[in-house]
């Protein structure tokens, strides 16, 4: 996905989040701002977004000199999802279709984002994606998928995030390799915090090779790429990925919830809306 006009504004909003979140004073946040709004000045729209999140995201390190500024809210949302594990786990085991509300918790789950600034609820979230509508449901091509597949290829996107996914995992019945960000970025899951999210136990887990807060082809490791060019099978979750690997040719299942108008309009959905996309769909779509 190209960046709009509309992601600039985003972008300066990121920076000064971060930099408060690091604790720095009022005069490094002016300098962070000021670097950052001269990069983006300088950047093509033709650049996805996570791609000049990559480089807005150095500098917010290079500057406030903090690696991981949301590394305690990144534990906290990962003790609160922790602790709706057990009762999301009954709901799963009693309803009429498992793995489609597995799949509708995951994608409940993508509401722990602090890159786009808007507030949630994990409890009340969750619970009131359980009953809402898709804007877009290729969930025949989802199982057809999956039934043919041996393995799969889970791209994870944010801590806390990960735990929900843990429970579509363990309903996906086959072996899956659950890819994290190389190093912090925002609140995206790491290799440690997929381990707190208790995905070593049900996964195999690799980096993506990647400082980029989604999955770039271009700036990933070969040993993710040769997973990636050969999977059969791809969830890709949350609007990051989607924003770095939308109209690449691979089979991508992408289950986000649309969280800022820009992407809703790219997806041909509303803002709010709940997403299971299938990529050989979107792009057919859009021929």
């Amino acid at each position: 996905m190209k960046t709009y006009l509309d992601c600039i504004p985003c972008f300066m909003d990121q920076a000064l989040r971060a930099g408060r979140i690091a604790g720095i004073d009022e005069t490094g946040i002016k300098k962070l701002l000021d670097e950052v709004g001269a990069m983006i000045k300088d950047l093509p729209l033709e650049s996805s977004p996570p791609a000049t999140g990559d480089l807005i995201y150095g500098k917010i390190r290079e500057i406030t000199g903090v690696n991981d500024p949301y590394k305690i809210i990144k534990k906290e949302t990962i003790g609160e999802a922790k602790k709706l594990y057990p009762e999301l786990k009954k709901i799963i085991e009693e309803s009429d279709n498992k793995l489609l509300t597995a799949v509708r918790i995951a994608i409940a789950g993508n509401v722990i984002d602090f890159g786009v600034g808007h507030e949630f609820n994990i409890a009340e979230d969750v619970r009131a994606i359980l009953n809402q509508e898709f804007g877009i449901l290729h969930f025949d091509e989802f199982t057809a998928s999956l039934n043919k597949t041996e393995s799969v290829l889970y791209l994870g996107d944010n801590s806390g995030e990960s735990v929900f996914d843990k429970l579509l995992v363990e309903e996906l019945g086959k072996p899956v390799t659950y890819v994290v960000r190389d190093v912090p970025v925002i609140n995206d899951v790491t290799m440690q915090d997929a381990i707190d999210s208790g995905l070593d136990t049900v996964a195999e887990l690799i980096s993506s090779g990647s400082s980029a807060p989604a999955i770039i082809p271009d700036l990933c490791s070969r040993e993710f790429l040769d997973l990636f060019e050969t999977a059969d099978m791809i969830i890709s979750k949350g609007q990051g990925n989607y924003e770095g690997l939308s109209g690449i040719d691979r089979p991508i299942f992408f289950l986000l919830k649309a969280k800022c108008h820009v992407l809703a309009k790219d997806l041909g959905v509303e803002k709010g809306d709940i997403v299971l996309a299938s990529s050989n769909r979107i792009t057919m779509a859009s021929d």
